[in-house]
């Protein structure tokens, strides 16, 4: 007996660790994964919790994006049957203080058969004795609740083979030859913009759930839902099939995405404040002149023309956006300037420039679209005092009077020719021309005429007040 190994004396066998115990509570990932649901990425959530930002990617990363059952918002919360980590630390403290099985019993409210159960199949045994330590106990009694079900994909190699051929099978030409499309190596990560992508019959998980029924219609062995073939391709350790698989998805995401995190992107330089819905009731019925609205009508080989029209008067100014030098010169340099001319500092100088030939009180408000040509908003702002506010995404009508004119303008500016072939003075020329037509809406006025009142009633106002 005494030239045993302390570890081999213990009152159970020795096993090998599969890791170390994970510091981490069930109660931190269950924060964890509110925080992800919330919106905030895999960093924030891990800081919130108090974790390491490595361990939050970790957790992110192995669960695929998606937080597991058990920790997910519409898990039951523990029914206190078992004792907790809170508890474990509790027993741990006492223990080490001296107190006997029943004294930490009759504190903690359990039974004594509990704690000296728990002492005696969760103690740590590294160290050749029974020394209790709460994380190391927290983590055998996780393993030891763990159930594993083996996956479906894992244990029918036909309803496997049927679901990764419908996903990445070969396509094929009309003769049934194999088309094997760009070579693109799987780098763990998702396809960059503008990048080639894997050729695939490329099946939806909920299409090939679907036909499954349609295939095999008395089979009931073929049958698995969509969100089991997701659960496959992204959670670590389900085994069924190949993680580069997720390339040909449509998405092509290498991680599912929550829904809340999408929903909190939008553009970056779009804050509440500058929304149409902060935009001032009096630009809205159209009863004060200078509330203008702005977009972008693009032409060939990216060339473009601004427009500013003002909903009151309908009067229309044109930006001319001319290309920069070095356009089309081989290859534009990753993240250099715009060379199209319609960059975001090329268009809000041209709007400072046309827009400040006018008094201030003919420049109230600049409603555009989410583009990123008005990043520079800001500055604009402060240039010449004009506020500037942003539609909501896809939402075209509520710029309703620049989207009309903006197809009166096609007439002169047809899609698919090269707009900066046009000078300012065609611009202007053209800008002139559709100022002096007659609109049914003011009266059969025309938008020059209409603002040329506004200026002399400005004027008016304030001379009357000086």
């Amino acid at each position: 007996m005494a030239g045993r190994r302390r570890s081999d004396r213990a009152l159970r066998a020795k096993c090998p660790s599969p890791g170390r115990p994970g510091v981490a509570r069930r109660d931190d990932r269950r924060c964890f994964w509110a925080l992800i649901a919330a919106g905030r990425s895999s960093w924030d959530a891990a800081i919130g919790v108090g974790v390491s930002e490595a361990v939050g990617s970790r957790w992110f990363r192995e669960a695929g994006g998606m937080p597991p059952s058990a920790l997910g918002r519409s898990s039951k919360p523990p029914s206190g049957r078992r004792l907790s980590f809170a508890e474990r630390e509790e027993i741990a403290l006492w223990r080490a203080q001296g107190h006997g099985v029943r004294e930490v019993a009759r504190r903690l409210g359990r039974a004594p058969s509990t704690i000296s159960r728990e002492l005696r199949r969760n103690a740590a045994t590294r160290s050749g004795g029974l020394g209790y330590r709460a994380t190391t106990a927290q983590w055998h009694a996780e393993r030891a609740a763990r159930r594993p079900k083996p996956a479906k994909l894992v244990t029918r190699p036909a309803l496997r083979a049927y679901v990764q051929d419908r996903l990445a099978g070969a396509v094929t030409a009309p003769g049934g030859a194999a088309v094997p499309g760009p070579a693109v190596p799987w780098t763990g990560r998702r396809h960059g913009p503008r990048q080639h992508r894997r050729w695939a019959s490329a099946w939806s998980p909920q299409q090939i759930s679907r036909r499954l029924r349609l295939d095999f219609p008395g089979d009931q062995a073929m049958r698995i839902s969509h969100e089991a073939i997701y659960q496959s391709l992204y959670v670590q350790g389900r085994g069924a099939l190949r993680r580069e698989l997720t390339a040909c998805l449509r998405t092509g995401r290498a991680l599912r995405v929550p829904r809340a995190r999408t929903r909190g992107r939008g553009k970056s330089h779009v804050a509440p404040e500058v929304k149409i819905s902060e935009r001032p009731a009096e630009a809205d019925d159209r009863a004060v002149p200078g509330h203008w609205e702005g977009d972008l009508i693009l032409g060939l080989g990216s060339s473009a023309v601004g427009t500013l029209v003002e909903r009151t008067t309908r009067f229309t100014m044109l930006l001319h956006l001319p290309r920069m030098p070095g356009h089309g010169d081989g290859l534009r340099p990753k993240n250099g300037p715009a060379l199209a001319g319609h960059g975001a500092e090329a268009v809000r100088d041209a709007i400072a420039r046309t827009i400040t030939t006018l008094p201030q009180a003919l420049r109230r408000s600049l409603t555009w679209d989410q583009g990123a040509e008005m990043t520079e908003h800001p500055r604009l702002r402060m240039d010449t005092g004009l506020r500037v506010y942003f539609c909501d995404p896809h939402s075209p009508w509520q710029r309703g009077t620049n989207e009309n004119t903006n197809g009166l303008l096609r007439q002169y500016f047809p899609k698919g020719t090269d707009l900066a072939a046009h000078s300012a003075d065609d611009l202007a020329a053209v800008a002139a021309a559709l100022n002096a037509r007659p609109r049914k809406t003011l009266g059969w006025r025309t938008p020059a005429e209409a603002l040329g009142a506004a200026l002399r009633s400005a004027q008016t106002s304030v001379a009357t007040t000086s």
